[in-house]
């Protein structure tokens, strides 16, 4: 008899979250992206605000991430971004296909269902909410900034988030993939506007807490300016905390910044010994290994954050 696979939940959005679902797929794991839905930049803005929907790009990339060929046509087609054209200018096609799908399949997440048929889909995106939510921040100066993106540009370090209408319903089936799930990874990715995002909406916060799955937080290897400036890895663990996380997080892998230093003009996330301790502290198990990009050291290299995935959850 095989043993069966374990299932396996990602929660957050941005460029970050495809790699782990590229490493969970590449551990044999039944895995599920749980995407955040408060963008409202770019080209999924614009499809926010024209067509009154739900935003594509980031569940798009993730449908893209775990496609059977993430090198194939159709593949290609989906991340086409069009570089011209009056209305078009900026699009991804793939927003307007899932914009398609919607109107046809009745729903936003039976959109991102068929367009996971159309490539092959080794997992499941579902949304976090299906609110028509509006992030909005509190600045460490107590500012406050509504947009995700202004939050993202933000030149203040910022010190909590909310949804301007208050806290969303949560989309029952992330919440039961949460519930059920063996392995659930939160990030990397921008913490105030790609990660906490998810867990406004009250029901993902409460799966999270409730699960009896093993909780992975992937803390990102460099501060994003203004949003994160000067954070440390325990800086990043108490922000979960301030939005009802505590108690959540079982391990944080973190970059060896120490042993392995990133580029001089990176503000790093540091993981010093006072900081180890902190986070032990918090009664959560910090896991040091190099898994920064050295060709964009920004973010997280694929495989050696497989690698790190694979150890901790051995």
């Amino acid at each position: 008899m095989t043993r069966a696979a374990q299932r396996a939940v990602a929660i957050g959005g941005g460029t970050g979250l495809p790699k782990v679902l590229w490493c969970l797929l590449e551990m044999g794991c039944e895995t599920t992206a749980v995407v955040t839905m408060a963008d409202d930049g770019g080209s999924s803005g614009h499809l926010r605000r024209e067509l009154g929907m739900l935003p594509p790009g980031d569940a798009r990339n993730c449908l893209v991430a775990m496609a059977a060929d993430p090198t194939s046509a159709v593949a290609g087609v989906f991340s086409y971004r069009f570089p011209h054209g009056e209305g078009l200018a900026g699009h991804a096609l793939g927003n307007l296909v899932i914009a398609a799908l919607a109107d046809i399949e009745g729903s936003f997440p039976a959109a991102l269902d068929a367009a996971g048929m159309l490539l092959g889909s080794r997992g499941r995106v579902v949304p976090s909410t299906l609110d028509d939510v509006v992030l909005a921040a509190e600045d460490v100066e107590g500012v406050h900034v509504v947009g995700q993106r202004n939050v993202a540009e933000s030149e203040t370090p910022i010190a909590r988030v909310l949804f301007t209408g208050g806290e969303a319903a949560a989309y029952p089936p992330a919440a039961e993939a949460i519930l059920a799930a063996d392995l659930v990874v939160i990030g990397p990715g921008s913490l105030f506007t790609s990660i906490l995002p998810n867990f406004l909406a009250g029901g993902i916060r409460d799966a999270l807490l409730a699960t009896q799955g093993r909780v992975i937080y992937v803390c990102n290897v460099a501060n994003q300016r203004g949003e994160t400036t000067g954070m440390d890895a325990a800086d990043h663990l108490a922000a979960l905390d301030r939005h009802g996380l505590a108690g959540a997080v079982d391990v944080v892998i973190v970059h060896d910044e120490i042993a392995h230093p990133l580029h001089a003009d990176l503000d790093p996330v540091r993981v010093g010994e006072r900081v180890l301790a902190r986070i032990r502290e918090s009664n959560i198990e910090p896991f040091l290994a190099n898994v920064v990009d050295v060709d964009d050291p920004r973010h997280h290299d694929r495989a050696a954050l497989l690698t790190a995935l694979r150890e901790v959850t051995a």
